[in-house]
């Protein structure tokens, strides 16, 4: 988990197993070591989760984060979610994809339908979690997201975007 979690768990004795089953409970995030290539592309788990969070009324888009230089100035230019800086970038990855999904709320407000902030961080199939750096940047933004009461997962089977 981030290292703020990580060293919250170490104070109060929470053992290494109960943190692994909290970041597979909330985040999808398996925390098996390795990592095991089934043929399936990222790009192609991708495709698939769109096209079934869409049957279950999601609406994804792509979230390129990147910079690139002003065409005239040569200036840097930022994009993406979370990528204010570099030092943010460094620390808090947005996912690959980001979208909205409808959220029907309980009877106590008079069942309107609420639109619920997605981010999907999409993995190759057969993708485990191995903590470096950079995943530890996306689970980041994934603890942020769900912390705020939106749904954000790592995805490397684009069945379980209809489960979430």
């Amino acid at each position: 988990m981030t290292p703020l979690l990580t060293e919250w768990a170490s104070r109060w004795g929470v053992p290494d197993y109960v943190l692994a089953d909290l970041r597979k409970t909330l985040l999808g995030v398996d925390p098996g070591p390795g990592s095991v290539d089934l043929g399936i592309s990222e790009a192609a788990v991708q495709s698939q989760a769109r096209v079934m969070a869409s049957q279950v009324g999601m609406r994804l888009w792509r979230n390129n984060v990147g910079v690139l230089p002003h065409p005239e100035t040569g200036t840097p230019i930022r994009f993406g979610l979370a990528n204010d800086s570099a030092q943010v970038n460094k620390v808090l990855k947005s996912g690959d994809l980001i979208g909205i999904r409808p959220f029907r709320i309980e009877q106590h407000h008079v069942g309107s339908v609420l639109g619920q902030f997605v981010s999907f961080e999409v993995k190759h199939a057969g993708w485990k979690y191995t903590g470096t750096d950079r995943e530890q940047a996306q689970e980041a933004w994934a603890v942020l997201v769900t912390s705020l009461g939106g749904l954000a997962r790592f995805v490397s089977d684009p069945t379980t975007v209809r489960s979430a």
